[in-house]
């Protein structure tokens, strides 16, 4: 009798934190694990976002962060891979999405702040989320440890903070 009643609080649990269901998290969790695999596995590239922004910077901009070898012998790759992410993210809506594009309530210039204050800390973290947690943490990388530990306590932090404030 015990063990089902922790296996309903359990299910509860889950359908609090995930309302939408869990599986589709999985599924695409797996999807860029898999990608990022047989990115380093096929040619030896590690794939994360926040260098694709300055290497496509590179292109345009002269001054010399943007002009190192490293962003502009990898730019086209790179460029490669993001549209390999967009025409994913637009497969998957396609395939499991909703009737119509998903929205957000959050103002447009909340957004903008947002993207701002990451984009910045991306530049500050030399990476991105997705670069220290897929990447970083699936190579045993100790800095990325550190990294995703402390972006997973500020957004906690952060989170409860707004939380509180818009009660």
């Amino acid at each position: 009798m015990r063990r089902r009643v922790t296996i309903i609080a359990a299910m509860e649990l889950l359908h609090t934190l995930f309302p939408l269901g869990w599986e589709h998290y999985l599924l695409g969790g797996l999807c860029i694990g898999l990608g990022v695999t047989l990115l380093f596995v096929m040619t030896g590239l590690v794939g994360g976002m926040s260098t694709v922004f300055s290497s496509t910077w590179s292109f345009i901009v002269q001054r010399p962060f943007f002009q190192q070898a490293r962003l502009t012998g990898s730019r086209v790759w790179r460029l490669e891979y993001a549209l390999g992410l967009i025409i994913g993210a637009f497969l998957w809506w396609l395939w499991l999405g909703g009737p119509g594009p998903e929205t957000t309530g959050v103002a447009p210039w909340q957004l903008l702040v947002g993207g701002f204050i990451a984009g910045f800390g991306a530049r500050l973290g030399h990476g991105c989320t997705s670069g220290h947690g897929i990447c970083g943490l699936g190579s045993l990388q100790w800095p990325s440890a550190v990294a995703v530990i402390t972006f997973m306590v500020t957004a906690m932090i952060t989170a409860n903070i707004v939380l509180r404030l818009q009660s």
